[in-house]
């Protein structure tokens, strides 16, 4: 049995619409169309490299990814263990920071600036005691780089495995520099501006890293508790599946993740890609040849 493309441009349209809610919240409409219709200047020209990558489904894999490396540093992680609403409010934190993504990236400057304002606010309040002991405040630039980088690494990489138009090595390079214009905004006080750079910074923060039981515990709330209906629990299985095929060899051990080499090359790989592709179908707007083969043709 065929199926009409009016009833696949509705399966379309619904199973958009779901995704969009749950990453952009209740007020996602209304905030998408702020950013995206407001006239005004923006940071960054339409189809440069931050908006290719940005804008792509591959950031579903990416930001679970950027949570998971982000994990790995005892304060960083106290202190969105102790301030964050991961879990009470793990769709909620999704929203807000998918939101300020998409006004710093496709925003007019004044919006943007207001968004990053916002949230060196917010950073000034959160403060306490880390691990060891010694205070922390979450505008500490250092603490500020560790997030900005396992972020930029994990979007990266996860556009140039599941998204739709990889970049090259110098789009890859104006990629960090560009996000690096928005970590300075932030409080970042010398951020990378090249993929090599990205590597170097990286591989300074190795000694800081190591899994703690807050970690742990926000992974295994990450992996098997999302608040999600039955039905969503497959697909967002695969997308989980795909991050953790991303993430080092060395992290596993800290944060007890499986290291399954060859699987993850296969079938992770092959169903993380079905995944995003489907998200990237799902959540395109129907084109007008779309609509014209939905008023009349059928699908071989």
């Amino acid at each position: 049995m065929q199926s009409s493309p009016l009833g696949m441009a509705t399966i379309r349209e619904r199973l958009g619409e779901a995704l969009f809610h749950r990453v952009a919240g209740p007020d996602g409409p209304q905030h998408r169309d702020r950013i995206h219709f407001t006239e005004g200047p923006r940071w960054f020209e339409a189809d440069s490299p931050i908006t290719r990558v940005h804008g792509d489904a591959s950031m579903f894999v990416g930001g679970i990814r950027a949570l998971l490396m982000q994990t790995l540093h005892p304060v960083a992680m106290r202190a969105v263990s102790e301030h964050s609403g991961f879990r009470g409010d793990m769709w909620g934190r999704l929203a807000r920071t998918s939101h300020f993504l998409a006004v710093t990236t496709f925003g007019t400057a004044d919006d943007a600036q207001r968004s990053v304002d916002i949230v060196r606010s917010i950073h000034d309040r959160v403060t306490g005691i880390g691990p060891d002991g010694t205070p922390y405040i979450a505008s500490d630039p250092h603490l500020l780089l560790w997030v900005h980088v396992a972020e930029i690494d994990s979007f990266l990489l996860a556009h140039q495995t599941y998204g739709a138009r990889p970049l090259d090595a110098a789009e890859r390079d104006e990629y960090v520099a560009q996000t690096a214009e928005i970590a300075r905004r932030l409080g970042v006080l010398d951020p990378p501006t090249t993929e090599a750079e990205l590597r170097e910074v990286l591989a300074r923060f190795s000694p800081e890293l190591r899994g703690t039981r807050d970690a742990r515990e926000a992974v295994r709330y990450l992996l098997f508790k999302p608040p999600l209906p039955l039905a969503a629990r497959a697909p967002y299985g695969v997308l989980v599946s795909a991050a953790i095929g991303l993430m080092p060899r060395w992290t596993r051990r800290h944060l007890r993740l499986p290291w399954l080499p060859i699987a993850e090359r296969t079938v992770v790989r092959g169903l993380g890609t079905a995944a995003v592709a489907s998200i990237r179908w799902a959540m395109t707007p129907p084109t007008s040849a779309d609509s014209l083969a939905g008023a009349g043709a059928t699908p071989q």
